[in-house]
């Protein structure tokens, strides 16, 4: 019998400790696969903007100032800020961060992405930025062009970029090869079918408790359901409203809800000639929008198309925010009257009505598609012919474009996680062509002299109080004059398996940084 020394005996057992606990910790990885409606577009944070690429972006990159699932802002990679004076603010930066590749992140980067970020397709994020300065490697001063109160609100939209690398690989190479500080690193990402993310364990927060985080796009909403029922997923986004009572059934998952801030809105084309208009456009005149929002009956869009799964919304933006106007409900200022809206259409000279074409998507929305037949219905009533143009968001957003060569009437949505009117109104209803990243998405061509002072002096404002009264006299003009139709907000709706720990958040993004699972 061969005998094993001491020391060798106690080497041997060293190393079954150390692989037991090498296999403990395999077994200890965990992982969780997540249902997407949609394939994100893109993922270079400056190539384009929609949920599905949004929540990639957040993964794999970090703004300067973050903001918290409740929409509460505090410190991302700048550890703090201060207004030195009216116009400038200065923001201390994070040490020691590193980006995936291990380049340091220092100012260089912050100043490179306001930069590029001003060639890009998204001006609006830096239209408040008259200059940038790196003081060192770890401090930049930003100014202004006028007092700007919610600069930092604005800076938790900006995704900070590695200026080495984003400049050596060029934007379009970088939607397939991303790389920010962010908690995630992309390990895979095969088009349509799934994209995997592995843990950034050297992330500045803190490791994430995720190792591997899968998304799979399911465009199809039973599909998704099925996905989660049959083990393939653990989370679903967007549960189709038909099927929340059905997995509420079922032992061994959980659907979740909370409001949403997306509001579903219907933007009309003032121009004088519209794309899908025969002759002079008839909404250029406030008889015929207010007719068309008398005529569309969101509360029976709720009830009969989202199984009452969603909040007709009252305003543009929610109670919340800043801007939003005391004792003003679009609802009760325009209800819906069949009657009163055909006598509107007739002393605007259109009594038999006039035909156009609605833009919508079939897969960005709760039952998108099904509420663009509603209104089909309800605008009927009062002799107007709308032509439905029902396309995927993949071709949708190209489509509509501005400056909108095509569209006449746009179903679309619109949150604003910043809690701030202004960066909607700034960039829906501000007219197009008049100040640098102002107007970038007026998809109707609205302009009023008047709605662009009122959105001049909040910007130019260093008090939030008077920045709030600016702001609620612009929600005002816009619900008079009925620029856009603000229809709904939507529900979000998750279900997932027990043992995953979800809490949605309120800006709807899924950010698995946030999340758990039970080992």
């Amino acid at each position: 019998m061969k005998y094993l020394s001491e020391t060798a005996l106690r080497a041997s057992a060293l190393g079954l400790v150390l692989m037991a606990t090498t296999a403990g910790a395999a077994l200890a990885e965990k992982s969780v696969t997540i249902g997407l409606t949609a394939d994100p577009s893109h993922l270079y944070p400056l190539a384009g903007e929609e949920l599905s690429s949004n929540i990639m972006y957040y993964h794999l990159y970090d703004p300067l100032v973050k903001r918290s699932a409740d929409l509460s802002f505090g410190p991302g990679l700048a550890e703090s800020w201060e207004n030195v004076d009216d116009t400038t603010w200065r923001f201390k930066l994070r040490e020691g961060v590193k980006f995936h590749n291990g380049n340091d992140f220092t100012a260089e980067d912050v100043v490179y992405t306001i930069e590029k970020t001003r060639e890009s397709i998204r001006p609006d994020l830096v239209a408040n930025i008259a200059s940038i300065t790196a003081v060192d490697d770890h401090t930049v001063e930003i100014k202004t062009p006028k007092p700007y109160a919610v600069l930092p609100n604005d800076l938790a939209e900006l995704l900070i970029l590695d200026s080495e690398y984003t400049e050596a690989t060029g934007d379009e190479k970088m939607d397939l090869e991303p790389m920010g500080t962010g908690p995630y690193k992309l390990e895979s990402w095969i088009k349509e079918e799934k994209l995997t993310l592995s843990a950034n364990d050297d992330y500045w927060a803190g490791e994430p408790k995720i190792d591997t985080v899968t998304f799979r796009p399911i465009t199809n909403p039973a599909t998704r359901t099925a996905a989660l029922l049959t083990g393939e997923v653990d989370v679903i986004q967007d549960l189709a409203v038909r099927d929340v009572d059905r997995v509420k059934r079922e032992e061994g998952f959980e659907v979740v809800t909370r409001p949403s801030l997306l509001n579903v809105v219907l933007a009309m084309d003032t121009r004088e000639k519209s794309p899908t208009i025969e002759g002079d456009n008839p909404m250029t005149d406030r008889r015929v929008r207010e007719a068309i929002a008398r005529a569309i009956d969101t509360d029976a869009i709720n009830k009969i198309v989202m199984n009452g799964l969603a909040t007709p919304s009252d305003q543009y933006v929610p109670e919340s925010h800043i801007g939003y106007a005391d004792g003003m409900s679009f609802r009760e200022m325009y209800p819906v009257d069949i009657e009163k809206a055909k006598e509107l259409m007739a002393e605007a000279g259109y009594p038999d009505g006039f035909t156009m074409t609605l833009d919508a998507t079939n897969n960005r929305y709760v039952n998108d598609a099904q509420i663009a037949q509603a209104l089909a219905s309800m605008l009927a009533k009062i002799n107007i012919d709308l032509q439905l143009n029902i396309m995927p968001k993949s071709n949708f957003w190209g489509y509509i474009r501005v400056p909108t060569e095509n569209s006449s009437f746009i179903m679309s949505g619109w949150d604003v996680p910043a809690g701030d009117a202004g960066s909607m109104y700034g960039a829906l209803f501000y007219t197009r062509d008049k100040k640098e990243g102002y107007g970038q998405v007026n998809r109707g061509s609205y302009s009023n002299p008047q709605l662009d002072a009122l959105v001049d002096k909040a910007d130019a404002t260093p008090s939030i109080e008077e920045r709030d009264q600016y702001l609620q006299e612009a929600s005002k003009l816009l619900l008079n004059d009925i620029p856009m139709i603000p229809v709904h907000y939507e529900q979000d709706i998750y279900a997932k398996r027990d043992g995953v720990m979800l809490e949605p958040r309120v800006d709807k993004f899924i950010w698995a940084y946030d999340m758990d699972v039970a080992e």
